[in-house]
């Protein structure tokens, strides 16, 4: 033992020393801490599976095609292939319905729906910026996690700006959800989105307590956070190729979005990350991200915050991956993330 510890203290001061002799790196810090980056070559992660490197490589390009991202009917046109593929490889049955006058859709398996989830249901917030991406979205978001969690989803297609306003969406999620409370117990109802949707979701649980209904039993907060975006993901995520990044919404300008029109961004309805009282009453939890999406640092401040909470918060960041990776099927991350995302309601709904 004596021995080994030797070795490992001669090679700390073996390194010490030498870092010693480098030169200093001469990265100019201003005053106030900001720091002038220097132009540097970044190549795709290391970490990443072989597909989930081709398919950041193609998501790069898509972003900086206009073709690729116009969109028609609520589907940008780079989505396409993944909800073709997602009809293949995830069977479903599809119902277009309304809930007490909401418009929705319905997914279940195709085989049926298991005993241990007869009794449970989740909702789908879809994403989009609170502008588009319906049905696009919903159907990315929703028809994997049916299908492989077994268990009925209800997709909102809640009000969105620019022609509807804040709390519109809130509104439409929780008379979805007191609908589905006169059949399902509150702690078997599970909600999730990504973008927008994961957004949505944090702002409907502070609706919900403002309204006095109970609070649902877990909730997924994907590719968003619980209040604004910003931190050091906002400066990084863009010169790695997102290039989706608004650049009033590095400093955290969610609020200018259509649909946030003349809100207050420290209003907890809004953001309720700006209440520890609200957060305090928040169901368990699960955050998703990726290193290279614009709402990382959003989504890590919000896991902080939770768990300063005391809620029982998950945070799961994929390494290379960006916002909204998971769309695609066919990568070994998505199907990471839909395990994650399937395991997580079955342990937590009910409890």
């Amino acid at each position: 033992m004596r021995y080994r510890l030797t070795i490992l203290l001669a090679l700390h001061f073996s390194l010490y020393s030498a870092a010693q002799t480098e030169k200093p790196s001469n990265i100019p810090v201003q005053p106030d801490g900001t720091v002038e980056v220097p132009a540097e070559s970044v190549p795709v992660s290391k970490f990443l599976s072989s597909e989930g490197k081709d398919y950041l490589i193609q998501h790069l390009h898509d972003m900086q095609d206009p073709d690729q991202i116009y969109s028609a009917k609520g589907i940008p046109r780079f989505l396409v292939p993944y909800l073709e593929r997602q009809k293949i490889l995830f069977a479903v049955k599809f119902d277009d319905e309304k809930i007490a006058g909401v418009h929705v859709f319905v997914y279940t398996p195709e085989k049926g729906i298991p005993a241990v989830n007869r009794n449970r249901v989740l909702i789908n917030l879809h994403g989009g910026g609170f502008s588009g991406c319906w049905p696009g979205c919903a159907e990315l978001e929703s028809r994997p996690i049916a299908a492989l969690g077994a268990i009925k989803i209800v997709s909102v297609d809640y009000r969105q700006g620019p022609e509807n306003k804040f709390p519109a969406a809130s509104e439409d999620v929780a008379s979805v959800y007191k609908e589905l409370l006169k059949t399902y117990k509150p702690k078997n109802i599970g909600i999730y989105g990504c973008s927008a949707g994961g957004m949505l979701t944090a702002e409907s649980v502070a609706w919900f307590q403002k309204h006095d209904l109970p609070r649902p039993g877990a909730i997924g907060v994907f590719c968003a956070a619980a209040g604004e975006f910003g931190g050091d993901a906002a400066y990084t995520s863009t010169p790695l190729g997102e290039a989706r990044l608004m650049p009033e919404m590095r400093s955290g300008g969610v609020t200018r979005l259509g649909y946030f029109q003349g809100t207050d961004p420290n209003d907890p309805l809004v953001a309720p990350i700006n209440s520890p009282p609200m957060l305090e009453k928040f169901p368990p939890t699960l955050i998703i991200t990726g290193t290279r999406s614009f709402e990382m640092s959003a989504a890590v401040h919000t896991h902080a915050q939770l768990v300063k909470a005391g809620i029982d918060a998950d945070l799961h960041v994929w390494e290379g991956m960006f916002h909204g990776f998971f769309y695609n099927p066919d990568v070994p991350e998505s199907r990471e993330a839909y395990d994650v995302i399937v395991k997580f309601f079955g342990r937590k709904l009910g409890q």
